[in-house]
């Protein structure tokens, strides 16, 4: 009898871990969008990755960001544009100042922004996601399920941006890949 409880209890425990590693999107527009953004971040961070810290200052115009504030730009914009947008919630900007901050503190907050979206595209219902919003720039009215295109339509900007930057310092860019 103890043996066939101490089984159970084991068969339980191991369901429930197996259960909580493998978590799944609510929705299927959040299923089907995880892997898009998976790759977007996957690809920042190797671009991030590929500018020596020395070369982080880079700016190619007087106007231009320099690669620093290109990547904490989307860092910072990807939780911003998702909590304003996606969420409905009021925010308002408030950029940390990329001359301030090393490589290694700028990848952190380039993979804060993305695990935050991450984890609003595991755990949003579609009611929400059917709800609108009026997009800041443009005055446009679209789901907040579209918006998630807008966040990520935003950081793929800058990103290329930041790739083109790698280009006029003779860094070859990350290979993309879809």
């Amino acid at each position: 009898m103890r043996s066939i409880a101490c089984t159970s209890l084991l068969l339980l425990f191991t369901a429930t871990m197996v259960a909580q590693t493998q978590r799944v999107p609510k929705t299927d527009f959040t299923k089907m969008y995880l892997p898009v953004w998976l790759e977007a971040e996957k690809h920042c961070l190797e671009v991030a990755n590929a500018m020596p810290e020395e070369l982080y200052s880079y700016r190619p115009t007087p106007e231009s960001k320099t690669f620093a504030e290109q990547l904490v730009h989307i860092g910072y914009t990807v939780e911003l544009l998702t909590k304003r947008y996606v969420q409905g919630m009021e925010v308002k900007p408030n950029t940390p100042d990329a001359s301030k901050m090393s490589k290694q503190e700028i990848l952190q907050l380039l993979k804060k922004g993305f695990k935050y979206t991450e984890g609003i595209i595991y755990t949003i219902e579609q009611s929400k996601l059917d709800e609108t919003c009026v997009m800041y720039h443009s005055g446009n009215t679209v789901s907040r399920a579209f918006a998630f295109f807008y966040v990520q339509d935003h950081l793929t900007n800058h990103r290329a941006k930041a790739n083109l930057y790698l280009r006029m310092n003779n860094i070859k860019p990350p290979s993309y890949t879809w």
